[in-house]
């Protein structure tokens, strides 16, 4: 859609005010609300704004960005469009003072790794699946229901979870389904596989609606990735292939037993190569580490296989005769990702695998959380970060999260996840009182 595409439908539509939108470094949605009279200049000039009061944006003495909508992402926000004063929203990049992309713009990384993607040959299409709680308002963290995997909604979060679906239509997200997951209060919404960009920001969309809307409903939805002890913890399965440019699956080969081509091969050689540092950014807060435990059919161990749901990377079925279907699925990632910088890393990892055409290790087809430390040893199977802190150490010897996110973001994802850590390693826990408090 162009610019003058966007004044249209802004008429067409009765829209009043435009809701500006873009995401700091952690994947946080920001707006900014202008009335509809602005808009014109909006897209034309860009919308300056302070960036140093965004986290892990500009430093003071460099804090004037502008934001520069793009025309693609217009649409109507259904909750805001009631009545007279209707409300729409468009997704923005950002830029430096002197108009070029501002190096820390996170949808901007992601349109960087696409293009040196183009430039291989390829297009990046990915297929996220969100998992998120839904808890009561008023009574913070207790459950809406003691249903498990693909039982009958509860009737109140029924009507929550049809309000969202069709509150994604008219953002342009057709929802393919929609389930209650393992944990009581446990849901996912998945939606059409497709361009990493798009994705990206239907992803930060669907997040953004979910959450809305179950606060305007009486209920808090979280994405976080271990809201209750000893229960499931909320991921992020990502499925993934390259296409290439104006042609088919490159990830397909009928010949292969698990279907899958050598650039397949490679690309998940090329992941499991640089899968620790990744997690600093996959899973990238305290928290993701009390998911990715034993026991709970989050990955722990590097390996990936056809049917094993214990593997860090799977290779999902696909229908005979649907040889566009094939892709491999990456388990680690979870929702507190920002997903310009997940897709991003994921690209530039899986690309420098075809390169260099590195090889995966054989796949491991057993359950690895039954098999002894000896076995694991035996057969070469190494470990995932088991804290944000060792993520972070694996994040800066390897070169790949370097590449993809440039000088200035890299520096500044490591200081702001650092911080992260070291709050956390100094606070004092419930946990702590109780085990040593009057032991000690």
């Amino acid at each position: 859609m162009l610019s003058e595409d966007v004044l249209k439908r802004m008429k067409e539509d009765e829209v009043k005010y435009i809701n500006l939108q873009f995401v700091d470094l952690m994947g946080v949605v920001k707006e900014v609300v202008i009335p509809s009279g602005k808009l014109e200049e909006a897209l034309q000039m860009g919308l300056w704004f302070d960036g140093s009061s965004v986290e892990g944006f500009a430093r003071i003495q460099e804090s004037d960005l502008f934001l520069k909508p793009d025309p693609s992402t217009y649409a109507l926000i259904p909750w805001l469009s009631e009545g007279g004063g209707k409300c729409a929203r468009l997704i923005c990049d950002i830029y430096s003072s002197d108009g070029k992309p501002f190096p820390g713009d996170p949808r901007h990384i992601l349109k960087r790794a696409i293009k040196r993607a183009e430039e291989e040959g390829f297009r990046f299409f990915v297929g996220p699946e969100p998992e998120f709680y839904i808890f009561r308002r008023e009574r913070p963290r207790e459950i809406t229901d003691r249903q498990s995997y693909f039982d009958l909604i509860s009737e109140g979060n029924y009507t929550l979870l049809k309000n969202i679906i069709t509150a994604l239509k008219s953002f342009g997200i057709e929802a393919e389904t929609s389930h209650h997951e393992v944990g009581p209060g446990q849901y996912e919404i998945d939606f059409r596989y497709g361009d990493s960009l798009c994705v990206a920001d239907k992803l930060l969309t669907l997040k953004y609606t979910v959450k809305t809307l179950s606060g305007r409903e009486g209920y808090h939805a979280t994405f976080m990735p271990k809201p209750l002890m000893g229960m499931p913890g909320s991921g992020m399965h990502v499925h993934q292939s390259l296409f290439e440019v104006g042609g088919k699956n490159a990830f397909y080969d009928p010949a292969d037993p698990y279907g899958l081509s050598d650039v397949a091969y490679h690309f998940i050689g090329g992941q499991i190569k640089h899968i620790k540092a990744m997690c600093a950014i996959l899973a990238p807060t305290v928290n993701s580490y009390k998911r990715l435990v034993s026991g709970f059919e989050a990955p722990i161990y590097i390996t990936w296989a056809r049917m094993n749901r214990s593997a860090l990377i799977r290779v999902p079925g696909w229908f005979e005769g649907k040889g566009e279907s094939a892709r491999v699925e990456l388990r680690c990632p979870d929702s507190t990702s920002n997903p310009y910088l997940a897709f991003a890393v994921m690209l530039m990892a899986g690309l420098d695998g075809v390169k260099k055409k590195v090889d995966p290790p054989p796949p491991t087809e057993e359950n690895t959380y039954t098999m002894s430390r000896e076995t694991l040893e035996e057969n070469g199977i190494d470990t995932l970060p088991s804290t944000l802190y060792e993520a972070l150490e694996e994040y800066l010897k390897d070169e790949i999260t370097r590449e993809t996110f440039g000088d200035y973001l890299y520096r500044r994802y490591y200081e702001v996840k650092m911080r992260e850590w070291e709050e956390y390693s100094t606070h004092v826990s419930d946990w702590e009182i109780e085990k040593y408090y009057q032991t000690y």
